[in-house]
């Protein structure tokens, strides 16, 4: 009979057959020896005691003992007195061995500053806040919250959020229709998924805006993507009507990345058009935390909750790494919504989700977004100043809300050599191009993210590249 044990040091497999015609020491010294050739014992890896592999496999400690010293013998295995026995660091796994992993993906590092957009500081996440709140939802939950919850979320975090949104967005929610989910790209994703379920086929997005993410994300779905041009008063309804799309997705409050403002009679237009031809609105509710110089404004939602599905995370307001987000959706949405999060992933973190509803219960995120807006706001300044010193004449629009600008270059700038060469200089910029569908670079245009950029890191960034932005560059 095979007995298999699961090391206590490194997570190592053995199985000892005492049917077998091979002896039993030789049996674990081969399975020993195989293990650090192919590479599942790693270099300097330690092996459990002799007493309690022998004590594992029911074996004699003397017979592990000496499997031992052979291996250690051979070079594989090194024992230090008073020291685990561990693989020996020169021992190399066979050449048949899987290739190690590539070395992850990482974004290039700007000496001086990056202005790169839509990060808010991530120096500022409130870690001690977080950790008190986690610590609170471990000491005082019931056993019942560490079981598997409701896909749709938390009831408790729905409630909250609910309230929350009520109170601070003119959202109109219970937590009975709410979803949590993992971030803004699993709640487009799970939209998408149940309007594609429900006989829409054609979904519009703003142009400039997110790129290639909706028409993956459609695509996906089942869905057709298909660009809306922006203006200054927001998204084009009248074209929006043309494009034969039943359902829409915008950034009201602070459109990305033009930063203007859905203007009151586009709302009305846009609500009149979901209504007439049975469509639906996805409100993504961006950077409506953080404003200026303005006056607040309410979350489109909360004008037609009836064909208005509103989306929001925490990825700006705490930190991306969190990946908490929700879905504030009409009833008749709510049963396919909760199947796609069942299949997508059976729920996001219950732990996480309590600790996001005690941080909100508790004032300490009301707190936090305080502090948040008036570094923004402090930020912005600086950005203002140094381009009126640096780059004086040029426009700077977009900055009534959330922490990015548009920087309008002077025409007939070639905005990706402009980019090349800042990058050269240690300065990260970025510019509209990207997030338009065409890829055109008329206008010319920067996008000036401040979030994760310091006062003193803009103020140099933009001195870096203050030549490259005049009209003789």
């Amino acid at each position: 009979m095979a007995v298999e044990w699961a090391g206590s040091g490194p997570e190592l497999l053995i199985t000892i057959d005492r049917d077998s015609a091979v002896g039993l020491r030789t049996q674990l010294e081969n399975q020993l020896r195989d293990a650090i050739r192919g590479g599942r014992l790693a270099s300097d890896e330690r092996l459990p005691s002799s007493r309690e592999l022998a004590r594992a496999l029911r074996l004699s400690r003397g017979l592990v003992q000496d499997c031992y010293a052979q291996l250690q013998a051979e070079g594989y295995l090194t024992s230090r007195a008073g020291s685990a026995t561990r693989v020996a660091a020169a021992t190399a796994p066979r050449t048949d061995a899987p290739p190690a992993p590539s070395p992850p993906v990482t974004r290039p590092r700007h000496a001086i500053a990056d202005f790169r957009s839509g990060v808010p500081d991530l120096g500022l996440m409130p870690r001690e806040d977080w950790a008190w709140a986690i610590r609170e939802v471990c000491r005082t939950s019931p056993n019942s919250a560490f079981d598997y919850g409701d896909p749709l979320g938390e009831q408790s975090l729905r409630d909250v959020l609910a309230a929350y949104l009520r109170r601070v967005r003119a959202v109109a929610a219970t937590g009975d229709r709410l979803v949590i989910c993992a971030g803004m790209a699993q709640a487009l994703g799970l939209v998408l998924q149940a309007l594609a379920a429900d006989g829409i086929g054609t979904v519009a997005f703003e142009d400039p805006g997110p790129g290639t993410s909706t028409p993956r994300l459609a695509a996906a779905a089942g869905m057709t993507a298909v660009p809306v041009a922006v203006d200054e008063d927001g998204i084009d309804v009248a074209a929006l009507d043309r494009s034969g799309a039943r359902a829409v997705l915008v950034t009201p409050a602070h459109q990305w990345p033009t930063g203007v403002v859905l203007a009151g009679h586009r709302r009305q237009e846009m609500i009149a058009w979901a209504r007439r031809c049975g469509g639906v609105i996805i409100e993504d509710d961006y950077d409506a935390e953080f404003r200026y110089d303005r006056d607040p404004v309410g979350s489109l939602q909360g004008l037609a909750p009836d064909c208005v599905i509103s989306l929001g995370t925490v990825s700006k307001s705490l930190a991306p790494a969190l990946r908490l987000g929700w879905i504030v959706a009409p009833p008749r949405l709510l049963g396919a919504l909760a199947e796609g999060k069942r299949l997508a992933d059976r729920g996001s973190p219950g732990l996480d989700q309590l600790a996001l509803a005690t941080l909100i219960e508790s004032g300490r995120y009301d707190r936090h977004l305080r502090r948040m807006r008036a570094e923004y706001a402090t930020r912005r300044v600086t950005l203002i100043d140094a381009l009126s010193r640096h780059a004086p004449g040029l426009r700077v629009t977009g900055l009534a809300a959330g922490f990015h600008a548009v920087l309008h270059l002077p025409a007939g700038t070639d905005e990706n050599a402009l980019i090349d060469e800042a990058r050269r200089r240690g300065v990260g910029l970025y510019g509209m191009a990207a997030l338009r569908h065409s890829g055109g670079t008329a206008p010319p245009q920067l996008v000036l993210g401040f979030g994760d950029t310091g006062k003193r890191a803009i103020e140099a960034g933009i001195a870096a590249v203050a030549d490259l932005l005049g009209p003789d560059s």
